[in-house]
């Protein structure tokens, strides 16, 4: 028998889905005239990925409002800290989070059931590196991220936008770049996957062809999958399909270049 909605779902209009969990709209005072490259998800939360946003978003979950600056040395314990936008339903994020607890991983995605199951998976982990991010990545980075304090960014298997008039949502854009630069360390490596060819190839000139990133391939080509990067659900999709993942490692360069 599949699991039912909680109660928390059949609210009384008006009153919140979870209470002291993730708000619906974090960021609404900052709404903009901006072409969005992700569209939220209103799938179903079950009993237990409900109960998990309600008990735990308080101690692990932040609400992306840009109305303050993170201090992510207090929130990971002096760990450093690598930034993840889109996560899925969590099992990459847990299974990295597991192998590697000497990094703080803070995921954010729009997906509620994701970051319910993000939750319980790092409850049930002892996770205690991971963070869950629920809104707009483009506002943590532009108002909540001091700089130079990010020490990895990883965009794994964003929506590739297949059809061309929706390219220009696309989140690994020149101006998308230009943002995470500052926030990202000296060094820092900026990490992109996809299953997508024709938006492989954009991901690979952009970056290519952007000043503060350098490819660590020689080639100037694509990476051989790193060990750390486990397969992720969407990627088997891709794999199950006859697709090719390509993976992309850039690293932040030392001095970025004048604006």
């Amino acid at each position: 028998m599949s699991e039912q909605p909680p109660a928390s779902a059949r609210r009384p209009k008006g009153e919140p889905r979870f209470p002291g969990g993730p708000v619906a709209d974090p960021a609404g005072s900052h709404h903009e005239r901006r072409i969005r490259s992700f569209q939220p998800r209103r799938s179903r939360v079950t009993t237990g990925q409900g109960e998990y946003l309600e008990r735990l978003w308080p101690l692990w979950g932040l609400d992306i409002d840009g109305r303050g600056t993170l201090d992510l040395k207090a929130m990971f314990d002096g760990l450093p800290v690598v930034l993840e936008i889109g996560f899925g339903m969590g099992e990459a994020t847990a299974e990295m989070a597991a192998a590697d607890p000497g990094t703080g991983i803070l995921a954010v995605d729009v997906h509620t059931p994701g970051q319910g199951n993000l939750l319980g998976l790092a409850e049930r982990g002892g996770l205690g590196n991971v963070r869950v991010g629920n809104g707009d990545a483009i506002i943590l980075l532009r108002e909540m991220l001091e700089p130079e304090s990010l020490d990895g960014l990883r965009v794994y298997f964003p929506d590739p936008w297949p059809k061309k008039r929706h390219h220009k949502r696309r989140i690994i854009q020149p101006d998308f770049l230009t943002l995470a630069a500052p926030r990202l360390k000296p060094g820092a490596v900026l990490h992109c996957a996809t299953d997508w060819e024709p938006y492989a190839e954009q991901m690979l000139e952009v970056l290519n062809a952007h000043p503060a990133f350098e490819n660590t391939q020689a080639d100037g080509g694509y990476a051989p999958r790193p060990a750390f990067r486990p397969l992720t659900r969407f990627e088997g999709q891709g794999l199950d399909k006859g697709h090719v993942v390509h993976d992309l490692l850039f690293t932040r360069v030392a001095e970025l270049p004048s604006a």
